[in-house]
């Protein structure tokens, strides 16, 4: 008789339990109980929280927003309840280098109100220039962005590889294709590019793709509900719309799932609807998308996209290298818990935690359920860690957008996310649900396990704020990694990193992809630092957290390490080696000329 292991043995039930569930002939406790509140929750009790480690952490988080100059609110509903579950999701936010100056810029993104006469005036998505000084000007209408609506999600990439990030939007209502012009502004080609659709859509999730990896990058877009506010009812409305007994808006459950598409790059400019020849795309009908990431998974060097799914099983569609995908999310174990229930997933982290040179994931939850951790065993194939990694201990909150990066340049990527109430007003009536919250941190221990560090953090952590996307970047080129952060109907958070001194070096690296035969942007290259012995990968994305996107330059903290391989295994399939690259500085490498710029920070 074949051994069968452990993990194998959870996955078959899993996939049993799940397929169950999936049909209707099964259905989970909180799906049954409240078949149209909210999101999904287990109602998974805290972990006991260990002794602490007593290692300090050097990485301490102020919010320098407003002396940034990022002071205009973020508009997403009332500020004191929500009726209908449009008003409670949010948005995302971007660092990009939009100028080519070398120095991350911001956008982010806004919503509106469906009371027209409670919108403040000059609501719109917003993009400000990075001055080089630690603040920040608004260019949002010099570059032709003002823009007002329901915004969602945002990806950003060079379409047409000229040398120039654009910027894709999902709205609820009409997406928003924008073309960088190359001199400060931007050109809304939606319509050129042909990417106007009929009706009204709640696009979610989004993130540019080279799937067939033809050089040109390809758009993945999710889609989260159909919604429309005239059949569905407010609070109180629908008996079976509560939480804790009490009335909330009605969503995700009860309503009807969407499909997602696929938009092939023509080459020249323009984008043709590739779902049905994707085949695997169109298995995305059952589940309510939320933040898509691409990344190649099972190291076969083909980019896959998880898309994390709100009350329902996420999606992993698998690339097939012949313009196709699979969903194979269960078989993977990584649709839904360990036992076979649906999660609220909102918010993805990907990166690699265990220095092993695989691609882990990270997906945030609903309050009283755990915020899961997926090891990733090198073939696509994953292992939730959640509980013996120490995560299980924070359940109190909802969590949103994250990042798995190194905050502390010790040479572990550490994990971070925001998290906020989507029932605002509530808690005077569920003290327990709290509207604004603190950001959360876990620090990485380098033995497999994490430890949560928010009041150790420093003040831009610990601050209570209702939060939705975030990124992750170094906005002030010093070498160590900021935080950008949605707040709904506030300002945004801008988390400056100030690293604290040590009696030991703490090094890092940081490396910018020019593609030449890949796409321009280089999304979907990979590359691998190593030191110490280990080893660790990290991707090109152009979205992550929750429908946001971070740095394009990979950062990699190395703690004492004194020498570090850097190799690239562009899309293209072209793989370039660099021994003992210089330390604490920014390697610019462009595919077939190698390593063409290396800038000392602080620059």
């Amino acid at each position: 008789m074949k051994n069968v292991s452990r993990r194998d043995l959870l996955r078959q039930s899993t996939v049993a339990a799940a397929s169950a569930l999936l049909s209707g002939t099964a259905k989970s406790q909180s799906a049954t109980d409240a078949p149209m509140a909210g999101s999904a929750s287990r109602g998974v009790q805290a972990q006991p929280r260990p002794k602490p480690s007593g290692i300090p952490f050097l990485a301490q988080f102020t919010d320098v927003a407003a002396a940034a100059g990022l002071t205009h609110p973020v508009i997403y509903g009332p500020t004191d309840h929500a009726d209908y579950i449009l008003e409670a999701t949010g948005c995302g936010v971007a660092f990009f280098d939009y100028d080519n100056d070398g120095w991350l810029d911001i956008f982010v993104l806004n919503g509106s109100r469906l009371d027209a006469a409670s919108i403040p005036a000059g609501v719109t998505n917003r993009l400000y220039k990075n001055n080089r000084d630690g603040t920040f000007t608004d260019v949002t209408e010099k570059a032709g962005l003002v823009r007002s609506g329901w915004a969602a999600g945002v990806t950003i990439g060079d379409y047409n590889n000229d040398g120039h990030e654009d910027i894709f939007i999902t709205y609820y209502g009409q997406n928003v294709l924008y073309r960088n012009n190359g001199d400060g502004t931007f050109t809304d080609v939606t319509k050129a590019a042909g990417l106007l659709h009929e009706g009204t859509r709640w696009g979610s999730g989004c993130t540019f793709i080279d799937y067939n990896k033809d050089g040109h990058l390809d758009l993945f877009v999710g889609n989260y509900v159909d919604f429309d506010v005239a059949k569905v009812g407010r609070p109180g409305a629908n008996r079976g719309c509560t939480y804790k007994t009490w009335p909330v808006f009605c969503g995700p459950r009860g309503l009807t799932t969407p499909r997602q598409y696929m938009y092939r790059n023509n080459g020249d400019g323009t984008f043709t609807d590739a779902t049905g020849e994707a085949l695997g795309i169109l298995e995305g009908r059952n589940s309510f998308a939320m933040t898509a990431v691409a990344g190649d998974f099972d190291n076969d060097g083909w980019p896959d996209i998880f898309v994390a799914c709100d009350s329902t099983a996420s999606f992993f569609f698998h690339n097939r290298r012949n313009g196709t995908f699979h969903d194979d999310a269960l078989e993977r174990g990584i649709a839904l818990a360990e036992n076979g229930q649906v999660q609220a997933g909102m918010g993805v982290a990907v990166g690699d935690f265990n220095l092993d040179g695989n691609l882990d994931i990270f997906k945030t939850h609903f309050a009283e359920d755990t915020n899961e951790l997926y090891v990733n065993d090198g073939t696509g194939n994953f292992d939730i860690a959640t509980l013996r990694a120490g995560l299980g201990v924070e359940t109190r909150y909802v969590g949103w957008g994250a990042g798995m990066v190194d905050l502390d340049n010790d040479g572990w990527p550490d994990i971070f996310f925001v998290t906020g109430s989507p029932y605002p007003g509530i808690e005077k009536h569920l003290p327990a649900m709290v509207d604004r919250t603190p950001r959360i941190i876990f620090r990485n221990l380098g033995n497999g396990k994490f430890e949560e560090l928010s009041e150790a953090a420093g003040s831009g952590v610990s601050a209570p704020h209702s939060s939705r996307g975030c990124a992750f970047g170094d906005f002030d080129n010093d070498g160590d990694m900021d935080v950008l952060i949605m707040n709904m109907n506030e300002p945004p958070s801008l988390l400056r990193n100030d690293m604290q001194a040590s009696s030991k070096p703490r090094h890092w690296i940081k490396v910018k992809l020019i593609g030449t035969k890949s796409n321009r942007s280089a999304i979907g290259s990979r590359v691998i630092a190593a030191y110490g012995g280990k080893k660790q990968a990290q991707e090109v994305a152009a979205q992550a957290s929750y429908f946001s996107v971070n740095d394009s330059r990979l950062h990699f903290g190395l703690g004492e390490n004194d020498k570090v391989d850097v190799t690239v295994r562009w899309i293209s399939g072209r793989v370039d080696e660099f021994p003992n690259v210089p330390l604490n500085r920014l390697h610019v490498i462009r595919e077939g000329d190698g390593i063409i710029r290396s800038d000392a920070f602080p620059a």
